[in-house]
């Protein structure tokens, strides 16, 4: 097993000479090329750090930075625990860490390149499941008895439910965690959409490091997909959350992207 040096997503088998996501519009190959490693030959000072976002929901980021560097989050419940967007690092001392937190029911990527090396963080934490939207599939660089492939939603237990809405990637999703934010309902979004530094509003990307927006339509039926779920807080995959209000700040968020995408507002006129 190796991954790609660049997003840190684990494939299997031959490797081909340039990894299918970094090589998607939405992604990119450095100028430095394409370079393959396996987890074992990352430095000893490698490590997988923990934070406390909310009672029950801890972020977990790698240290130095492994792949796009993002933060995962483990959600417990009281049937068990999610692990959302898995790191693309794991040692003995971060599983530990991790079932400290309570039994996980299952691994998740939002999308593909927050796939990490999902397989092996399910076979460390005992062979839990690895949810893959369906939509998503040709994506996956590793097979796995534990993958299963779910369709427009799937329940982790009473308190999580899983939901596809698209946009950034085909089987885009987000987690749904009833008991998050004091009972008012969390949304792990990935980058189906994502809190803006102001902390008030949040933004419908195609792709997040070439800056290609997602159309008003688009973003406007994310929003719309969004609407009969119950939440008040959002968190993404690089720390950044909205810590309430999360369903207004979506629609505003979306009517002024459609706006803009759409040329309604121009400072030349």
């Amino acid at each position: 097993m190796r991954i790609c040096a660049t997003c840190g997503v684990e494939r299997e088998g031959p490797l081909p000479a340039t990894c299918p996501i970094c090589a998607d519009e939405r992604q990119y190959v450095p100028d430095s090329g394409q370079r393959w490693l396996a987890v074992e030959d990352l430095s000893p000072e490698h490590e997988v750090r923990l934070r406390e976002f909310e009672p029950g929901l801890t972020g977990l980021r790698a240290h130095p930075k492994v792949g796009i560097g993002h933060t995962a989050l483990v959600a417990t419940t009281v049937d068990g625990g999610l692990l959302w967007d898995p790191p693309a690092y794991v040692d003995d001392e971060a599983v530990a860490a991790v079932a400290a937190l309570g039994r996980i029911r299952a691994v998740a990527a939002s999308h593909p390149h927050m796939f990490g090396v999902q397989v092996e963080w399910s076979r460390a934490l005992g062979g839990v499941p690895v949810l893959v939207n369906e939509a998503d599939r040709e994506w996956l660089g590793r097979g796995d008895p534990a993958v299963e492939l779910w369709g427009e939603s799937v329940e982790v237990d009473q308190e999580m439910t899983l939901h596809r809405v698209g946009g950034h990637f085909p089987g885009s999703a987000v987690a749904l965690w009833r008991a998050g934010a004091e009972g008012r309902g969390v949304l792990l979004a990935g980058d189906a959409v994502a809190p803006n530094p102001d902390g008030r509003t949040l933004s419908f990307m195609w792709s997040y490091p070439n800056y290609i927006p997602l159309s008003g339509a688009v973003a406007q039926r994310i929003v719309e997909q969004l609407e009969p779920l119950e939440f008040d807080r959002v968190y993404a995959n690089f720390g950044n959350s909205l810590e309430s209000g999360a369903k207004e700040a979506l629609r505003y968020s979306a009517r002024r992207h459609a706006a803009w995408a759409g040329g309604e507002f121009d400072h030349l006129t």
